[in-house]
């Protein structure tokens, strides 16, 4: 008895500020899993109203006071981009607009999806604003590693080959 076909995911948190290689990676991993490359942006001032069979979600700003209380549709720029840069991969890309804390949103996309994979990408040397924020929010990539049970890639966006890292001590 041969088994029903199931489509295959890779999910991958994008933001309009990355570097093209976290899409670039996704998307040959979407391609050597013979996957459809799901790209998901995550409103972490947004709250879930609804969710969709598809992962998709229907979602309020957290502030009332905002003028926009429309469900939130994916950055057609930022569309356009990824599908420029999965083109060579030659893989399927579909987009969700999700909302909430960025790890839950992902996993929880994971999971509906039932993918085979997360891809992410590392944070960026920032500063101390990004440092900051890492302290309160905490990593994506550490939140995704420690509350859900798919494979996670982290790709490096801007790797430090030499000196200190900053977490590391300063004697």
């Amino acid at each position: 008895m041969t088994e029903p076909y199931r489509a295959r995911y890779v999910v991958a948190g994008v933001t309009r500020q990355q570097p093209p290689i976290v899409v670039e990676w996704a998307a040959r991993f979407a391609e050597q899993f013979d996957a459809v490359l799901v790209c998901a942006h995550v409103q972490a001032d947004h709250y879930v109203v609804k969710e969709h069979p598809d992962g998709s979600v229907e979602s309020r700003p957290i502030d009332p006071d905002l003028a926009d209380w429309d469900t939130a549709v994916f950055d057609s720029g930022l569309a356009t981009r990824i599908r420029d840069q999965a083109r060579d991969a030659g893989v399927q890309v579909e987009f969700r607009e999700l909302a909430g804390g960025i790890g839950h949103a992902l996993a929880r996309l994971a999971e509906v999806l039932n993918a085979d994979m997360i891809v992410v990408g590392s944070r960026r040397g920032g500063g101390m604003r990004t440092s900051m924020h890492e302290f309160f929010s905490g990593s994506v990539a550490v939140h995704l590693a420690h509350r859900q049970p798919r494979p996670l890639v982290v790709i490096p966006v801007s790797p430090k080959p030499q000196g200190r890292l900053p977490w590391e001590h300063h004697p």
